[in-house]
């Protein structure tokens, strides 16, 4: 799928699955809620969302430290818009990592590394969701009753999620058997002719050789001489969760609608636990739809699909603008589209070759 076919998808999907929760469940009362709505606690969500992002590129700039390289607060929260925009073009929300390793690379941090930063980063959300989830559900069993749609798809996430530690694991424990799968992989693509010389079958070689390396380096840097770091990086990533999860009671708050703080973030915790693996790019559609459903759980359904679009509106669609910006003036629109297809543009790849020689 092309990075514009992808952003077509999520605006079409986006803006119908919006259309139709807001046909289906506005009503007067719905209106007046709104109308009247406290414009300072609306404030306070939009503040609520800034702080999220200022916990993000905090936790960039902790995990760059743990791997001994530096980023700037700046290129932290760069990083952290490029990451919602390459996350609404891909499916399962997978895009962000090779943007974010690309503005690394050029800002002097090795592939390897940038690839483990990035890494870890969402895997502490995930390992954090993973606990956070049970607990939730023991907290509020009625949240899976919702729908048994829900219910299967978080047993489904379970095990991708499972399935994506065990890889990490092996990745850490077996460096050089994971080496040799990925030159057994790079022998087959030159079999079906995708890699057509020699040459860069051997470059390719030792180009996956020493990016292996420095992804293990910085693993274990993070885990032994960066562990204050780590330690920051996972304080700034429940701040992270904690601060999106509080946008919707503020959103509440503003419109007189009475609410149970626990019992939002139980419920928000599940719902992002499942969309980190819905196959639509940025999980368009089914975030819309199934955070109307969800937070019918919450408030009367007159207010719950119009509150699901508002709060998408401002956790996600204004990162995501500020992602579209990022890539227009800071990469533009090739650089992205070949990184989107998980290509380097030619400069970055004959340097990245060079150092490998």
């Amino acid at each position: 799928m092309s990075l514009r076919k992808g952003l077509i998808i999520f605006v079409l999907l986006a803006f119908g699955a919006n259309a139709l929760i807001i046909a289906k469940s506005v009503d007067q009362d719905t209106l007046n809620s709104f109308l009247g709505a406290n414009k300072l606690m609306l404030l306070g969500a939009l503040c609520t969302v800034f702080l999220a992002w200022c916990c993000d590129a905090g936790r960039f700039c902790a995990l760059a430290k743990a791997a001994e390289e530096s980023v700037s607060f700046k290129l932290g929260v760069v990083l952290t818009w490029l990451n919602y925009f390459g996350s609404a073009v891909t499916p399962m929300q997978s895009g962000g990592g090779p943007f974010q390793v690309y503005v690394l690379y050029k800002k002097g941090v090795p592939v390897g590394k940038g690839i483990a930063i990035t890494l870890i980063r969402t895997m502490l959300t995930i390992l954090i969701l993973t606990l956070a989830v049970p607990a939730a559900l023991l907290l509020d069993p009625e949240i899976l009753k919702a729908s048994p749609f829900l219910k299967a798809l978080v047993f489904y996430v379970f095990a991708v999620i499972i399935a994506t530690w065990l890889f990490v694991i092996f990745t850490i424990m077996r460096p050089d058997l994971f080496k040799k799968l990925g030159k057994y992989f790079i022998l087959l693509l030159k079999r079906v002719k995708l890699v057509k010389s020699w040459r860069k079958v051997i470059n390719a070689f030792k180009w996956l050789d020493r990016e292996v390396e420095n992804y293990i380096l910085n693993f274990r840097l993070a885990f032994n001489s960066g562990k204050i770091y780590l330690f920051i990086a996972v304080i700034l990533s429940i701040l992270h969760l904690l601060a999106l999860f509080t946008v919707l009671p503020i959103l509440m708050r503003a419109v007189g609608l009475e609410f149970n703080y626990v019992q939002t973030i139980a419920i928000q915790a599940v719902f992002m636990f499942v969309l980190y693996f819905v196959p639509t790019p940025g999980a368009s559609g089914v975030a819309e739809g199934g955070g109307a459903l969800l937070y019918g759980l919450l408030m009367p359904w007159n207010m719950a699909g119009v509150m699901a679009v508002i709060c998408r509106f401002f956790t996600d669609y204004t990162s995501i603008f500020m992602g579209v910006v990022v890539v227009i003036r800071m990469l533009g629109w090739g650089v992205t589209e070949n990184l989107h297809k998980g290509a380097l543009p030619e400069s970055a790849e004959s340097e990245s070759l060079n150092n490998a020689k």
